[in-house]
């Protein structure tokens, strides 16, 4: 296969209960110029057999044991061989048939950022919500100082352009990734209003869900600076109890 416009990139591990929407999403799409890679953490339930039978003939597979999820999309990035990154991760999916051909279209004024919006689904794939940040039409890395405005997997970046995964971060590497990117993109291109991800809304543990808290603060202390990011969470504190009020 010829150098794709995009690959996208799906980490699994013991991922069976959730991984046949995510292929199924990826094999509907009207816009065929991509490849699927699937890094697998060495899966012993069923997982391979699935992505066997619902992937596509040039879906590409590594499955071997590694250091965690930012790890395998490490290894992603070294497979890819697109011009542009996308990870999807299992159990989420694209949202509609022509979430590629969106994307592709923006893709030819070759910015170094392709993003969209993010809906909520839940295991039965039913639409429960929108995300509760919304990205923005016009995004820079000063963005995200108030936070991951855009989804990560709805995030798509040019492969020259994005780093490795810094692995001291175990939650929120992806938090820093984005940022990285932002910071050498000459250019950002909204895909538009119509959600191009679909999230599945399965719920972190507390713990992870706080750890995750704790290193998106000390990311955005590094680029955003202390003081402005302590002020900025008094904010974030509101906008929570908002939410928690109004839901």
């Amino acid at each position: 296969m010829e150098e794709p416009l995009l690959s996208i990139i799906t980490v699994t591990w013991n991922a069976a209960s959730v991984i046949v929407p995510t292929l199924e999403s990826v094999r509907q799409q009207s816009w065929h110029d991509f490849e699927h890679i699937i890094v697998d953490g060495a899966s012993t339930d069923d997982t391979l057999a699935l992505v066997h039978a619902h992937g596509l003939e040039r879906t590409r597979i590594l499955s071997e044991r590694d250091k965690g999820l930012y790890d395998a999309m490490n290894k992603g990035i070294g497979l890819a061989r697109g011009r542009y990154l996308m990870f999807l991760n299992a159990g989420d999916a694209l949202a509609h048939p022509d979430a590629l051909a969106c994307i592709a279209l923006c893709a030819q004024d070759n910015p170094g950022v392709i993003y969209g919006q993010t809906q909520l689904v839940d295991a039965e794939r039913k639409v429960v919500g929108k995300r509760h940040l919304t990205a923005p039409s016009h995004l820079s890395a000063d963005s995200f100082k108030h936070g991951m405005l855009v989804c990560h997997q709805a995030f798509i970046a040019r492969r020259d352009l994005a780093p490795e995964y810094d692995l001291r971060y175990r939650y929120s590497a992806d938090f820093d990734w984005c940022i990285r990117v932002l910071q050498v993109s000459p250019v950002n291109a909204y895909v538009g209003d119509q959600p191009i991800i679909s999230y599945l809304n399965d719920g972190l543990t507390t713990a992870n869900h706080r750890a995750s808290l704790r290193e998106r603060y000390d990311i955005m202390c590094h680029y955003y600076g202390t003081l402005p990011t302590m002020l900025r969470h008094v904010g974030f504190a509101g906008r929570h109890l908002w939410r928690k009020i109004t839901s």
